[in-house]
């Protein structure tokens, strides 16, 4: 199979037009169950998902979940939330940052979800919800606050009640901690703390300015709801209920993650109330999905929904 994924749009309640990433799984006859996919704080759905890597000329699809998915025979979609990628931009994003708060928090973005779940709902007999990094907050957040026609969660890299400070985050992201509408990502310093395959974050960084969050060749930005979601849950606040989560529900993070720690991830396993599973993927970071360990969360994540 290789193909890219098709740019199909939903339009959320208040009339959004959000950015739906599909790709069919390689045998339609078990077109029956599809994969919803929610990124993170910072990068958008294509660029986290189905990253274009090209490898001398050739386009390289292991560091694509939406691939891994749609050959083990699901749907695979990856949703743009408000603000990211080609989904609209929030007005407060035309604004000088100073001007506004953070525009989209996650319960903005998970009725952006529930236009997407609604929408598969359709189409499929079952959907399987899959946030990463702040998507945790996003999917948890939609599926905690309402009865969700998902048949299963998996909460990858999770951020629920950190043990650390915002402040290391703000600094690793030279961002206030008091925080703006949004704030810039620039080329320079993220090629910096990046590290690892050239390759793979020349085609992140590409997809990214080339997306409704690029403000030129140098420059993206990133609106700060998820930030201040984080911030929140730092000093306490759960943005989401977990007990209140009542599909099966799949929590793994990389050992090596710094962010998504694994004091965290437990502590969250330990307030589901519904039937769930942990794992960890030895070795991996936050960005599991794009290490030398990518291949075993896509397996672990494939067999979960098998499972299920």
């Amino acid at each position: 199979m290789d193909t890219d994924p098709d740019p199909g749009t939903v339009v959320a309640a208040d009339g959004t037009t959000l950015r739906l990433w599909e790709l069919p799984p390689a045998d339609p006859e078990r077109a029956d169950e599809a994969v919803l996919f929610v990124h993170g704080s910072i990068t958008s759905s294509r660029a986290l998902f189905d990253p274009p890597v090209e490898r001398e000329s050739e386009r390289d699809r292991s560091y694509s979940w939406l691939h891994a998915t749609a050959e083990a025979g699901r749907a695979a979609f990856a949703l743009d939330v408000r603000g990211y990628g080609d989904s609209d931009r929030p007005p407060e994003l035309d604004d000088p940052p100073a001007a506004n708060d953070p525009p989209v928090r996650a319960p903005t973005a998970a009725g952006d979800v529930a236009a997407a779940v609604e929408r598969l709902r359709g189409e499929f007999d079952a959907v399987h919800l899959v946030g990463v990094s702040w998507g945790t907050m996003v999917c948890g957040r939609y599926v905690a606050e309402r009865p969700a026609p998902v048949a299963s969660l998996t909460q990858c890299a999770p951020v629920y009640l950190p043990p650390w400070t915002f402040d290391e985050i703000a600094a690793a992201l030279n961002v206030d901690a008091d925080l703006d509408a949004y704030y810039y990502q620039r080329y320079d310093a993220v090629s910096d703390r990046q590290g690892g395959d050239d390759d793979l974050f020349e085609a992140i960084w590409t997809t990214q300015v080339e997306s409704k969050q690029g403000v030129d060749a140098d420059t993206y930005l990133a609106q700060a709801g998820a930030l201040a979601d984080s911030k929140a849950a730092s000093e306490g606040e759960r943005v989401y209920d977990a007990g209140a989560v009542d599909v099966p529900t799949l929590v793994v993070r990389g050992s090596a993650d710094a962010i998504s720690v694994r004091e965290d991830a437990l502590g969250l396993y330990d307030e589901l109330d519904c039937e769930r599973e942990y794992a960890e993927v030895g070795g991996a970071d936050h960005y599991a999905m794009h290490g030398d360990r990518r291949a075993a969360l896509y397996a672990a994540t494939n067999a979960f929904y098998d499972r299920v």
